[in-house]
């Protein structure tokens, strides 16, 4: 029996760590979190999960798709070893950004964790989200 994909949300300052950091790296470290529920959400993903990159702080957009490429290794940024991360490697950018404007104009997604959590860093996307993330970017929504 297969798992079933899951689906995430992972903010960056695109001034620390952009979209186009992480293509040209081709595979990013998703570390120095440090807010218990979204280390909680890092620890959850698994290999083949899915997440949206969003630039937080200046853009306020969706801009393209990252795949969980290592799950559930320690932070390199902790000395201590008590904080989660991830490795990522990108899927491809959105046809068209969906800024965060949009997604609170929309009712179809009035209760996304990005709006309803807005200081969470790394945030779950319901699978219906996430189509009509996907369709929104693509203009069919």
């Amino acid at each position: 029996m297969s798992k079933k994909k899951r689906y995430w949300l992972m903010k960056s300052e695109p001034d620390a760590y952009s979209w186009d950091d992480l293509v040209a790296e081709e595979e990013g470290t998703w570390d120095g979190v440090r807010n218990h529920r979204a280390a909680n959400n890092l620890r959850a993903m698994e290999v083949g999960d899915e997440a949206f990159f969003y630039h937080s702080n200046k853009g306020l957009e969706i801009v393209g798709i990252a795949r969980i490429s290592v799950a559930g290794i320690a932070d390199p940024s902790d000395p201590e070893g008590k904080w989660a991360a991830v490795k990522i490697k990108p899927v491809r950018k959105l046809k068209t950004p969906v800024t965060l404007k949009q997604i609170k104009a929309d009712p179809a997604l009035a209760e996304i964790e990005l709006v309803k959590l807005s200081r969470l860093s790394v945030a779950v996307i319901t699978p219906e989200e996430w189509k009509h993330i996907i369709a929104m970017s693509n203009g069919k929504a």
